[in-house]
């Protein structure tokens, strides 16, 4: 396994998770995300959707989180991104901060 990874995502907050500033109810973030993964899945650019709908500062930068260990982020959200293949991306995760789609960029 690599030492460390390079990840763009994307973010729905929920009202009750980490910091969060959203409005969303879990059952709404989750819808959101999973329209944002059909979009994906249909041909949507990763770095566009990140702009225009990431609850994440990262989304003004495509989503970019740059370079990571496996332990550098929420357990969940570290094993779904080193389980991915370069190029790919994620289905949807769970995790503190809200539903994540991530896209291994390196």
């Amino acid at each position: 396994m690599a030492d460390k990874i390079k990840a763009s995502h994307i973010l729905i907050a929920t009202a009750d998770g980490e910091r969060s500033k959203s409005q969303l109810s879990a059952e709404d973030a989750e819808a959101k995300i999973n329209e944002l993964k059909q979009e994906l899945d249909d041909g949507a650019d990763f770095a566009d959707l990140a702009k225009e709908n990431s609850d994440c500062p990262s989304g003004a930068d495509s989503g970019n989180l740059g370079f990571f260990g496996p332990n550098d982020m929420v357990p969940s959200f570290g094993a779904a991104a080193f389980a991915l293949e370069e190029g790919e991306a994620s289905d949807v995760v769970k995790t503190s901060f809200g539903f994540h789609l991530i896209l291994r960029t390196g």
